[in-house]
């Protein structure tokens, strides 16, 4: 184990988990630990992201089975500078989350020496200015053929979280996708790629490189010269449409 570097600052930490006694035992290690500060706890989710907002911590010790918002969905809503260490009771998620690139995970219950072990890795990593790939880490987490049920978004320290029976379309813009539903427009930085991987193929259809729509939310197509296309939502929101969007929505409207 390296340690800190001399004259280095404390290394930040946030701890994330539903249960006080646990938060107690990651503080008492963490606190017995040179040059780390425990900056804060929090209990649920939601909490979490406000306070990494607030706080700006440097490692997160973030609990994955937790109620409202689980670890992985926080850990896409916090920045990707913060190194985080998955706390878990379950062996299988946790060698899961490791092996696409978390920055370390500790098995509860808790010893001293693993914790101490995965400081030394957060602190590398933040030296190194790593980030973890969380579209990666989301769909090795997620079961084999169970699409997304929902998208939690950010919002400066306020969090939306959309069931995906809500979501109407979604547009690539740049780095992010502008997701549309019950007429609001939410920005999440993420790949229409790897959105549409992750919902189902039944109710939705990438319909044009930079568009995909829920199929429950279509009204009609319209022609739109030259052999072309326009999806019509029942909001009246219209999407262009591709050759192949054309070909995609035709097999899948039967």
């Amino acid at each position: 184990m390296t340690g800190p570097a001399e004259g280095a600052a404390p290394l930040k930490v946030l701890i994330v988990d539903d249960e006080e006694p646990a938060r107690a035992i990651l503080r008492r290690h963490l606190e017995a630990l040179p040059g780390v500060r425990v900056a804060g706890e929090c209990g649920d989710g939601f909490e979490a992201v406000r306070a990494a907002t607030t706080l700006s911590p440097d490692v997160v010790f973030l609990d994955i089975e937790m109620p409202k918002l689980d670890g992985f969905e926080v850990l896409e809503l916090l920045d990707r500078s913060i190194a985080p260490v998955f706390v878990t009771a379950y062996d299988e998620h946790a060698v899961r989350a490791f092996e696409v690139a978390a920055v370390d995970y500790v098995l509860k219950p808790f010893a001293a020496e693993r914790i101490a072990l995965a400081v030394d890795r957060a602190r590398a990593r933040r030296a190194a200015g790593a980030s973890v790939p969380t579209d990666g880490l989301k769909a090795a987490v997620r079961p084999a053929a169970t699409p997304l049920g929902r998208i939690v978004v950010r919002d400066g320290s306020r969090v939306h979280v959309i069931p995906v029976d809500r979501l109407d379309a979604a547009e690539a813009q740049d780095d992010y996708v502008a997701l549309k539903a019950e007429g609001r427009t939410y920005l999440k930085p993420q790949t229409l790629t790897s959105l549409a991987a992750a919902l189902d193929p039944v109710r939705f259809v990438r319909v044009h490189r930079s568009h995909l729509l829920r199929l429950d939310a279509l009204a009609r197509i319209e022609p739109l010269g030259a052999g072309g296309h326009v999806a019509v939502l029942a909001d009246g929101t219209r999407i262009p449409v591709s050759r192949e969007g054309y070909a995609r929505l035709k097999e899948k409207l039967g």
